[in-house]
C-alpha cells in the first residue's frame, strides 16, 4: 500500500511534556526543546571556540575561532556600514545575537528529521515584535518627542502632512510584519520544496522497473536544492541583521 504524507508535516509542533495551567498551554513542544537546545549550542560553541583556560583568545587561530573571527567582522561590517553613529558599536552585540540565533535556526532546520523553528509565523513575528519595541524605547530614550518626527518628512506642507502621516505610520507598523513574513515565508517554501523531491523521489523507489530507476532525478535534482536552500538560510539570516540595523539608524537618526 502506497502512502502519501504531506509535505506540510514537518512543521507540525508536536506536544512531549503536557502541562496545563488553567487556560495556559504550558506544555514542552519539539519547537521548545530545539530553542533552548540552538541557546545551549550557541553559548558552547563562543567559549569552546574563543576562550582558553586563562580566559584569552588564542594567538593562533584554530579552525573554529577563524570561521568564528570571519563572520565577527562580516556583522561588525553590517553594523558599522548601516548605523550612522559613533555609537553604532553599541549595538553590535544585539546584531552579531541576531545573526547567529537566526542562523543557527535556518541551519538547524536543513538537519533530516530535525524541526524548523523560523518556519512558523509565531516564531519570526515574537523575534521581530521584541526587536521593533526595542527600537522604539531606544529611540524615545535618545529623542523624546522628537520621536514624532519620523512620520512628517522635513520640507512638507500642511495639506500634504495629511496624506503622508497616515501612510508613513503604516509603513513604520509594518516594519515587524515584514520582517517575520519575509523570515518565515523563505523558509516554509524552501523546506516544503525540498520535501516534495524526497517525497517524490520516495514514491517512485515503491515502483519497479523504469519508474524505480526515474527515482534518481529527483535525488539529483535535491542536491543543488539543497545547497540553495543552505545559501537562503544564510541569507535570511543576514537579511533580517540589515534591517535591523536600518531600522535602528533610523531611530538613531530620526530618517
Amino acid at each position: 500500500m502506497l502512502y502519501l504524507f504531506s509535505p506540510l508535516e514537518q512543521f507540525e509542533i508536536l506536544p512531549l511534556i503536557n502541562f496545563n495551567l488553567g487556560f495556559l498551554d504550558l506544555s514542552i513542544t519539539n519547537q521548545v526543546v530545539l530553542l533552548f537546545l540552538i541557546s545551549f549550542f550557541l553559548i558552547s560553541l563562543f567559549f569552546a571556540s574563543l576562550k582558553q583556560s586563562d580566559s584569552t583568545l588564542f594567538i593562533i587561530s584554530h579552525r573554529w575561532q577563524a570561521i568564528i573571527e570571519m563572520l565577527y567582522l562580516l556583522v561588525l561590517n553590517i553594523v558599522t556600514d548601516n548605523i550612522k553613529s559613533k555609537s553604532a558599536q553599541l549595538y553590535f552585540p544585539l546584531i552579531f545575537t541576531i545573526f547567529f540565533f537566526i542562523a543557527s535556526m535556518n541551519l538547524i532546520g536543513l538537519v533530516p528529521y530535525s524541526f524548523t523553528v523560523t518556519s512558523h509565523m509565531v516564531v519570526t513575528l515574537t523575534l521581530s515584535l521584541s526587536i521593533f519595541i526595542g527600537i522604539n524605547i531606544i529611540c524615545v530614550k535618545v529623542h523624546k518627542l522628537e520621536f514624532f518626527s519620523l512620520f512628517l518628512p522635513s520640507g512638507t506642507t500642511l495639506a500634504l502632512a495629511f496624506l503622508l502621516v497616515p501612510l508613513e505610520i503604516i509603513s513604520y507598523m509594518f516594519r515587524p510584519l515584514s520582517l517575520a513574513i519575509r523570515l518565515f515565508c523563505n523558509m516554509m517554501a524552501g523546506h516544503t520544496l525540498l520535501k516534495v523531491f524526497a517525497g517524490f523521489a520516495w514514491t517512485l523507489m515503491s515502483f519497479t522497473g523504469v519508474l524505480f530507476l526515474m527515482h534518481f532525478l529527483p535525488l539529483v535534482i535535491l542536491l543543488p536544492l539543497y545547497g540553495l536552500e543552505l545559501g537562503v538560510s544564510l541569507i535570511q539570516a543576514f537579511v533580517f541583521s540589515l534591517l535591523t540595523c536600518m531600522y535602528l539608524n533610523d531611530a538613531i537618526n530620526l530618517h
